[in-house]
């Protein structure tokens, strides 16, 4: 009796997928669903109720996410006092997604502006201690003008200033 053939890398699934650990997880995702419009792909909860493993899908991509476990060496960024990881979103309208990410409790870090690299960007952090960056594409520019357009911006990042 042979097994059927699988897909090594399912068709719903990209190459890289972030795996998130969050204090009070399954209140996370409800979170990151009125925050971002996440949908809920699923959790599988201990007798506890809390979240083993869970799965939230933005967009076309899937984050997967389990509770803080610090006796399994799982903490996450409110317990670490921070995490050098920002988990970047490209929307349709960065003002209005941003805005909708706020309005659900995420903490202001950068409001929405027009940035060098032709994006319009923000950032927020979420109760959980996730930093999440928010933009859309505003315009197209080459390395040498994006790196151009950031020298001019940043005079105090030039040798000798």
């Amino acid at each position: 009796m042979s097994t059927p053939a699988v897909e090594r890398i399912p068709s719903d699934m990209h190459s890289v997928t972030p795996h998130i650990v969050c204090a009070d997880a399954v209140s996370a995702i409800d979170f990151y669903v009125k925050a971002f419009g996440a949908t809920d792909a699923g959790k599988m909860l201990a007798p506890n109720g809390k979240l083993i493993h869970g799965m939230i899908r933005i967009g076309d991509s899937a984050i997967m996410l389990a509770e803080e476990t610090p006796e399994w060496g799982a903490v996450g960024p409110l317990t670490l006092k921070g995490s050098p990881v920002t988990l970047h979103l490209y929307v349709q309208d960065a003002d209005a997604a941003f805005q909708r990410a706020v309005d659900a409790g995420a903490t202001v870090v950068m409001p929405p502006d027009d940035m060098f690299w032709g994006d319009r960007y923000a950032m927020v952090k979420d109760p959980y201690g996730h930093s999440w960056s928010i933009a859309h594409h505003v315009r197209d520019m080459s390395l040498e003008e994006m790196q151009a357009a950031a020298a001019a911006a940043e005079p105090c990042n030039k040798p000798g200033a």
